[in-house]
């Protein structure tokens, strides 16, 4: 990676008040999920997903709650700008996978995939287990890169700057691989 593409990605990931607790350089965990993309239930694989660029795997706590949506909307919006730098967006939550039916239609507006993690699995893999409520996700967002490594992370339970730090992170690894 060059320097300066580096440096971006750094500047980047610091700007945020808390970080996930995968770090940089980690290997992500793989898994496969039932998921929704526009009310279709499917079986979403990060090993799948992975060959086709990089994701970008946001955790959050309840679907329909007011950060959530804000979030969902925020993500829906910048869903075309990922798919041009081919990367994938998926958001997992500890909902049903019927509320998340109806999540994926309403607030992801039918743009990316949501998916189910009741028993929480995917969420203690990714150390995003909201600690004051652990039967909740915390708020927390990674870029994986097509060889499993994760390139950005952030946790903060405000939705606001979720969309802008991984997509800064995606911009950076893809420049950096054309």
């Amino acid at each position: 990676m060059k320097a300066t593409t580096l440096l971006a990605l750094a500047a980047a990931l610091v700007a945020g008040p808390a970080w996930a607790s995968l770090s940089v350089g980690s290997k992500a965990p793989d898994f496969s999920a039932e998921a929704s993309l526009g009310g279709e239930v499917f079986t979403f694989s990060m090993a799948e997903a992975l060959k086709k660029g990089p994701v970008v795997l946001y955790f959050y706590p309840a679907a329909f709650t007011p950060g959530c949506t804000q979030e969902a909307h925020d993500f829906a919006e910048a869903t075309d700008e990922f798919k041009a730098m081919g990367a994938t967006v998926i958001g997992v939550s500890h909902d049903s996978i019927d509320t998340l039916k109806r999540f994926s239609v309403s607030e992801c507006r039918s743009k990316f995939a949501v998916a189910a993690d009741p028993d929480q699995t995917i969420m203690k893999s990714y150390d995003a287990v909201l600690a004051k409520k652990p039967e909740l996700a915390d708020r927390t967002s990674y870029v994986i890169a097509p060889d499993g490594t994760v390139l950005a992370a952030y946790t903060d339970l405000q939705p606001d700057r979720h969309v802008e730090i991984t997509r800064d992170a995606v911009k950076a690894w893809t420049a950096a691989h054309r």
